[in-house]
């Protein structure tokens, strides 16, 4: 009678967790990844909403478009302690008349616009926003994010703050930003020694600076 004889083999070891690893999954990787691209973009965009209301935006993304353009702008920050008290009241007064009444975002106006169909709604804070982070044109997206970054800036920035900026990056004319630059440009004088003639004149540039 044979024998039989029973042999045993040896499994090789394998690598602990090797045999749980779940499989690759496309769509799940990259909602990951869009995920982590959302939250970086919004910490960024907090970043420089905070670092703003105490730095001045050494330039803007329409200033350096227009620089292109034109072949260079004129631009001189000034602080707010250094512009005209009667421009600033001018500057209110043409633009936004409810500036120190809203969050940034002029519900009252922007239904008077919608009923009438004719444009104009857009605050001092919209107008910072757009000029600072922004870029110009007529769309949709701009105007969604716009209406998205305006009530975070007014709750980072002073009105104060917003105000300087606004009058520091406006544009006066082709190439001219800045109320400092268009004082010098249009009569030769500092922000600071603008009259009330010469800012009335200057805040009445500001909706059609072209």
């Amino acid at each position: 009678m044979a024998r039989t004889t029973s042999t045993t083999t040896k499994r090789k070891p394998t690598k602990k967790g090797a045999s749980k690893r779940s499989p690759f999954r496309p769509f799940r990787w990259a909602l990951g990844w869009l995920f982590r691209g959302v939250l970086a973009c919004v910490a960024l965009i907090v970043l420089a909403i905070v670092l703003f209301a105490f730095l001045n935006p050494p330039t803007t993304p329409y200033m350096v478009s227009e620089g292109h353009r034109v072949g260079g702008v004129e631009h001189q920050w000034v602080p707010m302690e250094d512009i005209a008290p009667v421009m600033a009241r001018a500057a209110v007064a043409a633009e936004d008349a409810n500036y120190c009444l809203h969050w940034g975002l002029d519900v009252t106006a922007i239904r008077r616009a919608m009923d009438s169909g004719v444009g104009g709604a857009s605050t001092i804070s919209q107008q910072t926003v757009k000029n600072v982070y922004l870029w110009h044109g007529r769309s949709w997206f701009r105007k969604v994010l716009e209406a998205a970054l305006t009530p975070a800036v007014e709750l980072v920035w002073s009105k104060r703050r917003i105000l300087e900026v606004y009058l520091n990056v406006a544009e006066f004319d082709e190439g001219v930003f800045g109320v400092q630059a268009a004082a010098q440009h249009y009569f030769g004088v500092d922000a600071a020694d603008l009259t009330a003639t010469q800012a009335g004149r200057l805040a009445a540039i500001l909706p059609a600076p072209r």
